[in-house]
């Protein structure tokens, strides 16, 4: 492999993702929702939990790829509304901002960033706009995980407290920061870290779509060959420890296996909330040499 092959974009065929829901065993209702779709000319749709997502018209190369979670809050019907909104909302604005996503011209970063941040708080106010319509609805709110891949780099996006990690060489890292009034304490140097989890503060978002503030928190990370990206929501992070996530991604054959497991894993320690995750990595396949036609003429 030579130098410029580690940042040679990965082919649709090099790319394996997956994602799935659970209810869990404790919930009557799911209230995450996901999402995976690549960005072409327009945006095409590959898997979600939404229902009646049109699938629209593949144009050209794909340009990006595009991954989130969400955790609604509000319980029952309320919070799967708000995942829903909150979805279905950056679904219309990226359809129909595309130009700002598709170049990731570093020089137009702040533009670039800029435009991120717009579209998860056109997420918080639709939120907010529903529920101020629909007495019933009161109170919802959703958590926001987005990654925006741009071979070879990618965007986080954080609102709430549903995760991104990467392993990479074998080591699991989490990119996202929870946004919990618990790890705000920490931060703050009020509270141990290691007391975060053990606290009642650990639950209580201090950031959320639909909440009293949505505070979205942007990571730029690089990607490499070899990497394994895994965006969760808090039925999975709650149950399952970083170590059994990273031994599940160390070990993984195929990203629709892995995040089987990893739900496998969620329910036998309690399955105490809903469960959803995706996991996505760029995997080499055998690549033909080009060839060059030519004709003799006599």
């Amino acid at each position: 492999m030579n130098l410029g092959d580690l940042h040679e974009m990965p082919r649709d065929n090099e790319v394996d993702v997956y994602g799935i829901t659970h209810v869990g065993k404790v919930r009557e209702q799911n209230e995450d929702q996901f999402l995976i779709c690549s960005l072409h000319k327009q945006m095409e749709v590959h898997q979600t939990s939404l229902p009646d997502v049109r699938q629209l018209s593949l144009k050209g190369e794909r340009l990006a790829f595009l991954a989130l979670v969400a955790d609604g809050l509000g319980g029952h019907a309320a919070g799967e509304e708000a995942s829903r909104v909150a979805l279905e909302t950056l679904i219309s604005y990226v359809n129909h901002s595309m130009e700002c996503y598709y170049t990731g011209d570093p020089g137009q970063e702040r533009e670039f960033l800029e435009q991120l941040n717009k579209s998860v708080l056109e997420c918080h106010v639709k939120v907010l706009e529903e529920a101020q319509n629909h007495p019933e609805l009161k109170g919802m709110a959703t958590t926001l995980t987005l990654l925006l891949a741009i071979w070879p780099r990618a965007f986080v996006v954080q609102v709430g407290d549903s995760r991104c990690y990467r392993l990479r060489d074998g080591v699991l890292s989490q990119i996202t920061r929870d946004q919990t009034v618990a790890q705000d304490m920490v931060d703050k140097g009020m509270l141990p870290e290691d007391q975060a989890d053990r606290t009642r503060w650990s639950h209580i978002l201090s950031s959320a779509i639909g909440g009293s503030r949505a505070r979205p928190e942007i990571s730029k990370i690089d990607l490499n060959w070899g990497d394994v990206l895994l965006l969760c929501t808090d039925g999975l992070s709650n149950y399952v420890p970083a170590e059994k996530i990273q031994e599940r991604l160390q070990s993984l054959r195929t990203a629709r296996l892995a995040c089987k497991q990893l739900v496998a894993d969620a329910l036998e320690a309690g399955g105490g909330d809903n469960i959803t995750l995706i996991v996505g990595h760029p995997r080499r396949a055998r690549r033909e040499p080009a060839t060059q036609k030519f004709s003799m003429k006599s």
